[in-house]
């Protein structure tokens, strides 16, 4: 348990520092995915919806773009959010090597205290 909330404690720190970069990421995909649902007559929800499925590249299919420009633009969606998600995993990445390292470090001092 005790990994569990270091491990917890290094990732929303990262995050707090990386917070900036993917709201700006949010906010990129969330505007491409309004201006594909003009394009395509989709209501607000639905662009939104559509676009984070895109940009996360679980595609469910259900809604999808028919016209060229927006079929592009949902590329560039994609490109971003592949960028969104290869930021969320990096920290997470990160903040499980520094949890696992102080872990370490506290049984090779406990070992220490014991010899």
């Amino acid at each position: 348990m005790k990994f569990a909330f270091s491990y917890l404690g290094f990732f929303l720190e990262h995050l707090q520092f990386a917070w900036p970069l993917l709201g700006f990421l949010a906010v990129i995909i969330m505007l491409l995915g309004l201006v594909v649902g003009r394009i395509e007559s989709w209501g607000r929800f639905d662009s939104i919806y559509w676009a984070f499925i895109t940009a996360t590249t679980v595609g469910y299919g259900d809604i999808r773009p028919k016209k060229r420009f927006s079929r592009l633009l949902s590329v560039l969606i994609a490109l971003v959010g592949v960028t969104f998600t290869g930021l969320i995993v990096a920290l997470a990445i990160n903040a499980a090597t520094l949890a696992f390292s102080e872990m370490h470090s506290q049984a090779g001092l406990e070992a220490l205290m014991r010899d």
